[in-house]
């Protein structure tokens, strides 16, 4: 047949067809899926923008929908509670604030449904309110779904709309969740960035995710609780959901692979990258965008927010891979032992644990250095060690290391212990309330034992900058730690500082080691050096040191 008889043929098959009608059934037909929802709806919604697809897009959809179809995990146990970490511009707002509630009402014929929305700010929590209901009030979507979905007129405002079957969608901000209920929770993006690297707020975020949350769910059993945002702090609402074990499904997604990390769903779904460091959605942030992007943010939130980790692989200020393993039995002979503590005395949970460290120093290598040891009390000048250089400088080990929460006397005995046992000549205590006490305690029950206690101001330093004083002697690897999990509980809180949960080690870390920096018991390499260099021309120079402290 000829291309013009083919074309006549095709009119006259058309005739009286209504075109119109049947778009709209196959628009109809294909939004039984999510994924193709999302795709016809995206002009709606975003019409100055082009869609783009990613396979991420396709999985997060195929987790929201079996929420939506009431999957059973096992008998009468209901896939219902996901939690999913994803970078920014991944559509994560869109597809669970926007597209999911709408394709709920319209496609699968449920409008009775309630959705309650939080975020933590009102104003983003609106903003998505406004773009799903101008997707439901479309013409587009009412020629489709308009015989099931009808916004009622006396409730149809930004932060709440309610349709005629009774469903609503309510923005609230997180925190401010109580009087209303919902079939569905979604919590998208529960703290801010400065909210999270607050304190106060953070724990205020967690305690309404715990406490309020859970009580304003329509069905205990049936409904649901979605939280989807990026990592900001170990102690985030992430954070608490993994360490609690609130049974969640973890959908994980960091902006560049990492295979040591991935894992299945529980739906038996898995990220589809083998190779490390492969981008996540390369068509909207290829390698040079993201490149661009990390420098941009830095280490810090490009760990928490692209990657998903609150702190950078390998650490932050003073990362894992610095500290130097000690593989032998036995100790080196030291030549000064130091003892640091951050000091807590109460046995309630929620309080900080108080926290102890002990620190050995030595000439490096298997000789051993001619020490002349004379420690004095708090208030008197401490003598200057009196050694025979050999040709290692002088190295700082970690002995020991505890964290317990204790009352007063319990820690004053566990404080006696640790420095008896481990001979040290020096005890350290930062000077504070609770720091006072113990000094004094201590002071009055054994002030005729061999070793010295003083307390230590750091002035105007905050723990920040206290850390990153010390930062040189890890880099140059000076600092050793056996093969212990006590030496593993310091090493990681010290590498997820700034974002970890406690800090309380890291204190005592820095008090030490600037203890050891400010006497000159620990020298960098090249302070090392130029101190050699003088001792063999027997000259008695005063010259300090050569990195600030």
């Amino acid at each position: 047949m000829e291309p013009k008889e083919k074309t006549l043929a095709i009119v006259k098959a058309l005739e009286g067809v209504d075109l119109d009608r049947q778009l709209v059934e196959i628009d109809r037909a294909l939004s039984q899926s999510f994924v193709q929802f999302v795709k016809l709806a995206w002009h709606i919604v975003e019409p100055g923008a082009e869609y783009v697809h990613g396979w991420h897009i396709d999985f997060i959809c195929s987790h929201l929908e079996a929420i939506t179809d009431g999957v059973e995990i096992e008998e009468g146990e209901y896939y219902n509670r996901l939690l999913i970490n994803v970078p920014p511009g991944a559509m994560k707002s869109l597809l669970t604030g926007v597209f999911w509630p709408a394709w709920w009402w319209g496609p699968r014929k449920e409008p009775h449904k309630r959705f309650l929305c939080a975020s933590h700010s009102q104003s983003l929590a609106i903003r998505d309110s406004t773009k799903m209901r101008r997707l439901v009030q479309s013409e587009w979507y009412q020629k489709r779904w308009g015989d099931h979905v009808t916004l009622t007129g006396d409730q149809n405002a930004k932060s709440k709309f309610e349709n005629t079957a009774t469903g609503f969608r309510e923005a609230v901000a997180a925190g401010s969740i109580t009087g209303s209920r919902g079939d569905v929770v979604i919590i998208d993006d529960p703290h801010s960035v400065e909210g999270a690297a607050s304190d106060a707020m953070r724990a205020s975020t967690i305690e309404w995710f715990l406490e309020a949350v859970p009580t304003r769910l329509n069905n205990p059993i049936k409904s649901a609780i979605v939280v989807i945002m990026q990592r900001l702090h170990e102690e985030d609402v992430s954070g608490v959901i993994i360490d609690k074990g609130l049974g969640y499904d973890h959908i994980m997604l960091p902006m560049r692979f990492d295979p040591a990390r991935a894992m299945p769903t529980m739906l038996g779904l898995e990220d589809p990258r083998s190779e490390e460091g492969e981008l996540l959605f390369p068509a909207r942030f290829p390698e040079e965008v993201v490149d661009r992007d990390e420098r941009v943010m830095g280490k810090y939130a490009a760990a928490g927010q692209f990657q998903q980790e609150p702190i950078p692989r390998g650490g932050g200020v003073v990362k894992a891979e610095w500290w130097q393993l000690w593989e032998r039995e036995s100790y080196p002979p030291f030549d000064y032992i130091v003892a640091a503590l951050d000091t807590a005395y109460t046995t309630k949970q929620e309080n900080d644990p108080s926290a102890m460290t002990v620190w050995g120093v030595w000439t490096g290598g298997d000789q051993t250095a001619q020490v002349t040891r004379r420690i004095t009390r708090e208030g008197e000048t401490m003598a200057a060690l009196e050694r025979t250089y050999t040709q290692e400088h002088p190295r700082v080990m970690l002995m020991y290391a505890w964290q317990e929460r204790l009352e007063l006397h319990d820690l004053i005995e566990k404080v006696r212990e640790t420095m008896e046992r481990y001979g040290a000549d020096k005890l350290l205590i930062e000077n504070k309330a609770a720091g006072h006490s113990v000094a004094q305690e201590i002071r009055r029950l054994y002030g005729h034992e061999d070793f010295a206690v003083q307390l230590m101001d750091p002035k105007t330093l905050d723990k920040l900058a206290r850390l990153y004083s010390i930062q040189h002697l890890f880099e140059e690897g000076l600092i050793y730690a056996p093969d212990r999990s006590w030496a593993d509980m310091v090493i990681t809180q010290t590498a997820n500082f700034p974002k970890a949960r406690h800090d309380d080690l890291v204190d005592t870390l820095s008090m030490a080691l600037r203890h050891l920096r400010d006497t000159g018991l620990i020298l960098r390499n090249a302070e090392w050096t130029s101190d050699l260099d003088r001792s063999r021309m027997h000259t008695s120079s005063e010259e300090g040191p050569l990195y600030p402290v």
